[in-house]
């Protein structure tokens, strides 16, 4: 296998870095920051029954539903990304915990999935054209809180802002 040169390097770190941005943008909510993610004419297919449309469609559908829910925390690893010039694809797997009351019971999800995705460099940026979303495993169950923590946030009064600024935009 032939080493990278520095400007695979470079590629292969931006598009990772995309990455970690939309877990970022999920889990503050935060639109911009999801919409950065794809190319405006890009795409998402989280399979039939949760979305299929366009990217800034998704954003705006996922953000709908997450701010329904307590917290959430997604956790990306094992991303495989293969360059051709401009274009590239990437495998990531990824873990989504998120919490909700139901019945006056606190519960907890995850989802295990991959995130196949399609990426291009357009002006000098790369974005997703197009993410097809695979489930692994998905469970739902009881869970008893061991204190309440209150300083996250699911918006830009998250400390996480304080310290990156626009730097994490």
């Amino acid at each position: 296998m032939k080493t990278p040169g520095p400007e695979a390097l470079a590629d292969r770190e931006a598009i990772r870095e995309q990455i970690y941005r939309y877990c970022r943008a999920m889990d503050r909510i935060d639109h911009e920051l999801g919409y950065s993610i794809w190319h405006e004419d890009g795409t998402a297919d989280y399979g039939a029954d949760v979305f299929q449309g366009s990217g800034r469609g998704f954003i705006d559908h996922v953000c709908a539903v997450h701010a329904q829910l307590l917290t959430h925390n997604h956790q990306v690893s094992n991303i495989v990304i293969a360059l051709d010039g401009e274009r590239a694809g990437s495998e990531a797997y990824v873990t989504a915990r998120l919490r909700l009351e139901r019945g006056g019971k606190l519960h907890e999800m995850t989802v295990v999935s991959r995130y196949c995705d399609r990426w291009s460099k357009r002006d000098g940026h790369w974005a997703l054209d197009h993410r097809h979303t695979i489930m692994e495993t998905d469970e739902i169950r009881e869970v008893t809180a061991m204190k309440r923590h209150d300083t996250a946030r699911r918006d830009r009064d998250d400390p996480s802002y304080a310290v990156l600024g626009t730097l994490g935009r």
